[in-house]
């Protein structure tokens, strides 16, 4: 396994529709491997593999004490409700930013092995779903501010 370099702002691999999985071989498994560790390494809740150079549509989450879920090829089928709440992203780094999400959201998608899945998130599980989907569609939370004045740049 290994930590990857994270891409950031304005990295054209951000801002492309990532290509969907078809091939579930070790190549696969190494990516989700290295994602994880990655993850884990800068203390992500969530990772997609555009953010580390890679144009495919997989995805892995980590929400404290919960299992780590890879998402490939990830859809959202539903959405309920909407809230403001702030968010920042490893490949925009020293930001946060206010943003709308949904409440609850249903994905479906495949697991490593390739089998589908559904899941339900709310919460942080729901806005790292969502976050993550983005990514993978091309778009970055900054491109879901209403306004510049919603982004802040952190100070330490």
């Amino acid at each position: 396994m290994a930590v990857m370099k994270i891409c950031a702002v304005p990295d054209p691999v951000l801002r492309q529709k990532a290509h969907k999985v078809t091939s579930f071989d070790s190549s696969l498994q190494k990516l989700i491997d290295d994602m994880i560790e990655t993850m884990r390494a800068v203390s992500g809740v969530g990772l997609a593999a555009p953010q580390v150079g890679v144009s495919l549509r997989v995805a892995v989450i980590e929400i404290p004490e919960e299992e780590i879920i890879v998402l490939i090829n990830p859809e959202v089928v539903k959405r309920w409700g909407e809230r403001e709440l702030e968010e920042a992203c490893l490949s925009a780094p020293g930001y946060v930013g206010e943003v709308k999400r949904a409440v609850t959201v249903k994905v479906k998608a495949k697991d490593r092995q390739g089998k589908e899945f559904r899941i339900k998130g709310e919460g942080l599980l729901a806005q790292a779903l969502e976050h993550e989907i983005d990514h993978l569609d091309g778009f970055v939370y900054i491109d879901r501010l209403e306004s510049p004045d919603k982004l802040q740049k952190l100070t330490e």
